[in-house]
């Protein structure tokens, strides 16, 4: 990630958008000239307003460019210098979708319309239940190993994901982890740790279950990979599993029918919600 020190302070800068994403770089381009004209008719000089916010005369000027996609708090404080009351920050909800890596926003759009939520997952904690830091560390295990602005980016873009848990009106969230995905000591005992105390807090919420299948438990029917499944208002949905239908998104009623078999199976010999937190607490007191 690319950041100034201004004043001993380290200053997180945008992001560098997908080169292939054209429709992103138009609403960049379309931001940063309403940036430049806002500065302009302050009477201030990119290099003026770089001092005034901290990040710079080289990053004003990529940002006016639409080169870069500006943070949501470098719009807020950017606001906050020109006096915009609040239309510069507004603009937050045109870089919202630009935000997230081209390959991932349609995921994003159908988590946004999603009314129940039916997620299993064998490997890893789900996205959704990661803390900042865990999904740092995971992240940088990939390989390929993305760079320090990639990951940077694609660690926000998760982080922004999981909004949808405190979505209103509540989505209905079923989450379903291994146990060997809860005692990975993914970049170190204290990251894992503290998002073990993050699961227990988020499975207290009235519209999440979250369960664990106990590794002894060697008769289920999903060793083929992680399931997730999408229910929308309209009464349709989506879902996929790793290890069939070639790993691709399904909306047909038939395979539906085989992935919600598949996942009420895992539901009913994973331990209940009640045992889960249990299970969860007394893996805390051993990490």
């Amino acid at each position: 990630m690319s950041v100034d020190e201004a004043d001993g302070v380290v200053v997180k800068q945008g992001w560098e958008v997908d080169p292939d994403d054209e429709a992103g770089k138009a609403i960049l381009a379309g931001v940063g000239r309403a940036l430049k004209a806002w500065r302009e008719a302050k009477g201030l000089r990119a290099a003026e307003m770089g001092g005034l916010t901290g990040y710079g005369e080289d990053m004003i000027r990529k940002l006016e460019r639409g080169d870069r996609i500006p943070r949501p708090e470098f719009l807020d404080k950017f606001d906050a210098v020109l006096g915009a009351n609040g239309l510069v920050a507004e603009m937050k909800k045109d870089i919202e979708e630009v935000r997230y890596p081209k390959r991932i926003r349609n995921l994003v759009k159908l988590e946004r319309r999603a009314v129940e939520f039916c997620m299993y997952s064998s490997y890893n904690i789900h996205g959704l239940l990661q803390t900042e830091e865990f999904s740092r560390a995971i992240m940088r295990t990939w390989r390929p190993a993305y760079g320090p602005d990639e990951l940077e980016r694609y660690v926000a873009a998760r982080v922004a994901r999981s909004s949808v848990l405190k979505k209103s009106p509540a989505p209905e969230f079923s989450f379903i982890q291994e146990e060997v995905s809860l005692r990975r000591p993914v970049g170190g005992r204290g990251v894992l740790r503290r998002q073990l105390e993050h699961l227990l807090a988020v499975g207290e919420m009235p519209h999440v279950e979250i369960q664990v299948m106990p590794t002894e438990r060697a008769d289920h029917p999903a060793t083929g990979g992680p399931i997730a499944v999408l229910k929308f208002a309209d009464g349709t949905a989506v879902g996929r599993m790793d290890g069939d239908f070639h790993g691709r998104p399904v909306t047909d009623l038939k395979r539906l029918r085989l992935l919600e078999l598949r996942y009420g199976i895992i539901r009913s010999k994973a331990l209940t919600p009640a045992e889960s937190r249990d299970f969860i607490e007394q893996l805390l007191g051993e990490t």
